[in-house]
Order: C-alpha cells, then sequence, then structure tokens
C-alpha cells in the first residue's frame, strides 16, 4: 500500500479522493488536506494568492503526520498562473518540507501527455477564458500543441464543484475537435473521478482529467502506477515500474 498526499485548495470536489480511495479498497491511501483560501475566484491574482508558499506549507505541514509516500499539490490553476518555473518551485517547496517527492496537477497534465504519446489536444476549460490561456501556455511550453479550447467562464471553484455528470460530459463533448487526440478537463474543482470512462465513451478518445492525473503522477513520484479500474486510458495498462 502506497500513501499519495493531497493538497487541496478550499471545498469542491475534495470528496472525489476518498470515494476513489474506497473503491480501490486500501490498495491506494489518499489523505486530503484542505489548504487555506483567500478569495474563491478563476482569477490570475486570486489563483497567484492560493498557491503561494505559505499557504502551502502550512498544508504541509498538517500533512506530515499522514507519513505519505510522496504529496501534490491538487490544484491546476494554482499551479500553471505561477509558469512552468514558478510550479516547480511550488513543488520543490513541499518536497523539502516533507521531505518526499512533490508535484502538482499541471505538470501532471504534461507528463500524463507525454506517458501516452499524445502531441495534440483539446482543452474543457471551465475557468474564464483569461485563466484557460495560462493553462494553455502552460501545456504549449511542455510540448503539447492546444488545438481546440472551450472555456466556459465559471468564476468558483465552489460552482464547479456543483456540476452534475451530464453537464461535464456535454463540456467534454463541446471541447472536441478532429485534430485533438484527447481532451484534457483541467479543474480539481471539478468531479470527475467516478465518470472517467463515460468521458472518454462520450468522445472516443482518451479524456484526461485534473484528479486522475493528479492521483496518476502522485502514484508515478512512488515508483509505481497499477493500473486502476474504471480510471480511462491513463491507468488501463499501467502496472509497470516507474
Amino acid at each position: 500500500m502506497v500513501t499519495v498526499g493531497l493538497l487541496y485548495p478550499g471545498h469542491s470536489a475534495e470528496d472525489d479522493y476518498p470515494t476513489l480511495e474506497a473503491r480501490l479498497d486500501g490498495t491506494v491511501k489518499l489523505p486530503v488536506v484542505i489548504t487555506s483560501v483567500g478569495e474563491d475566484a478563476h482569477r490570475v491574482d486570486a489563483l497567484l494568492d492560493l498557491g503561494r508558499a505559505e499557504r502551502l506549507a502550512e498544508g504541509a505541514a498538517e500533512l506530515a503526520p499522514a507519513q505519505p509516500d510522496a504529496v501534490m499539490w491538487a490544484c491546476t490553476s494554482g499551479s500553471f498562473v505561477f509558469g512552468r518555473e514558478g510550479a516547480n518551485i511550488q513543488a520543490a517547496g513541499v518536497a523539502q518540507a516533507l521531505g518526499v517527492p512533490a508535484s502538482s496537477t499541471s505538470i501532471a497534465f504534461v507528463d500524463a501527455c507525454r506517458e501516452l504519446g499524445l502531441r495534440r489536444v483539446a482543452v474543457a476549460a471551465s475557468y474564464p477564458e483569461e485563466v484557460a490561456q495560462h493553462f494553455v501556455r502552460f501545456l504549449t511550453g511542455g510540448g503539447v500543441e492546444v488545438v481546440s479550447m472551450g472555456s466556459n467562464g465559471i468564476i468558483t471553484a465552489a460552482e464547479v464543484g456543483t456540476l452534475a455528470p451530464e453537464q461535464v460530459v456535454a463540456m467534454v463533448k463541446a471541447a472536441d475537435h478532429p485534430d485533438a487526440e484527447a481532451i484534457l478537463v483541467p479543474d480539481t474543482a471539478m468531479h470527475t473521478l467516478a465518470i472517467v470512462d463515460d468521458l472518454e465513451a462520450a468522445v472516443g478518445k482518451p479524456v484526461l482529467t485534473a484528479n486522475q492525473v493528479t492521483v496518476w503522477k502522485g502514484l508515478q513520484l512512488t515508483g509505481v502506477v497499477p493500473s486502476l479500474p474504471h480510471l480511462g486510458t491513463l491507468f488501463a495498462t499501467r502496472g509497470k515500474q516507474e
């Protein structure tokens, strides 16, 4: 059994992780610590505040008793607004605080695309356009071309957390593009871990969601990614040592 600790900002879809842990029957532990949030807003200045080092350090200290094998900053927008260098600095700070490997959801998206050999993707973003474009630039800097991007203009994570599965499916279908090899859904505030297979069935191609790639990357940091059921293409053929 491995333990992937999760630093999660505020309250929206944090229950995705304990629900998945229960489904996995004790093979993976996913303890969640809620980090402090200033203003719940998908706006660049608010997101820079959300991801500042002090908030992550406080969360890391609270997570320490869980003795994680790896830690993820389970926030996409609160990492990609800092750019790749800033996201790496965030992860390094958490790793240093806890003495275990650490990463973030934004970095996980790029690494998951590389794992699956994806070069061209579509993005189904809940965020307003300005914020979503920061994610596009983050992906582009990691060698992933975005051929289509749908931004849905949702301001708060709290609202994103209330989206029903059929609304998420509709969002993913609307963002699809014939040239896209996969669809990326970049908000950890969105409940997705129970519907990854449904999302892939709706578009007939791989779908990477924020909470899914967060778990995947955390497991990769521990040295092994097991094949896990109902978590899409990313987990379908895993089980190898990394």
